[in-house]
């Protein structure tokens, strides 16, 4: 059986000539989804980022992250909504962070794009019991749930696993070296994304593109002989 997993690239530039010039470069590599990081545009112009989205005309999740889940928006989270708001309806899927205001969440939600909440933590990873209580609330305000952790020993990639396991429609992470191996096994799990490297490497651990996809194509094999 064939996993559904889609695989996302990241593409974190500083002005959108980039952005296009890289994503074409992603969709050559064979990726599923590119995660447009408009956070790391130098002057970031909505009209701009906009036609960047139709431009590139390829699945696209709009992420405009926040400075404190390892983001780099420099302006209000106001302007960061409308930014996400604005591209609601260019973009397949918006990702807005659980610790955003939740009337936001909702009006992306509202518009009928698939919307991705998310959590991330880049120094630990918490217990099962309150990885699944961030999960289950990222789901009942979107589509998709997001957490990604930092591991400090096996153990915490384990749990990840076991988050994977036990909740649907949901991207689980355990982020650096440690935890890279989570990001091939999320395909196991009918995840309904993971996230791998092109250009730009914009969480640790992440797996390059054509290692990613010899990995998933590699472990089809074997479950078909």
């Amino acid at each position: 059986m064939y996993s559904q997993t889609k695989i996302a690239i990241p593409i974190f530039q500083k002005n959108c000539e980039d952005v296009i010039e890289v994503a074409r470069d992603c969709i050559d590599k064979g990726a599923d989804v590119l995660e447009f990081r408009i956070d790391a545009l130098s002057n970031p112009d909505i009209s701009e980022i906009k036609n960047t989205i139709k431009e590139i005309d390829f699945p696209t999740i709009a992420t405009n992250r926040i400075n404190t889940e390892g983001g780099s928006f420099k302006g209000t989270e106001e302007e960061r909504f409308n930014i996400l708001y604005e591209c609601c309806d260019v973009a397949d899927y918006v990702d807005i962070e659980l610790q955003s205001n939740d009337e936001y969440i909702n009006k992306i939600h509202d518009t009928g794009v698939t919307t991705i909440v998310s959590y991330h933590d880049f120094e630990k990873t918490p217990k099962l019991s309150e990885i699944t209580y961030i999960v289950e609330k990222e789901q009942e305000l979107g589509d998709i749930a997001k957490v990604a952790f930092m591991p400090q020993d096996l153990e915490d990639t384990l749990t990840i696993l076991a988050v994977l396991s036990h909740c649907k429609d949901t991207i689980a992470i355990s982020m650096g070296d440690l935890g890279s191996y989570t990001r091939v096994m999320a395909s196991k799990f009918d995840s309904p994304i993971t996230f791998a490297a092109g250009t730009d490497v914009t969480a640790p651990g992440q797996i390059d593109i054509e290692t990613m996809k010899a990995l998933l194509n590699m472990d089809l094999n074997i479950l078909d002989e």
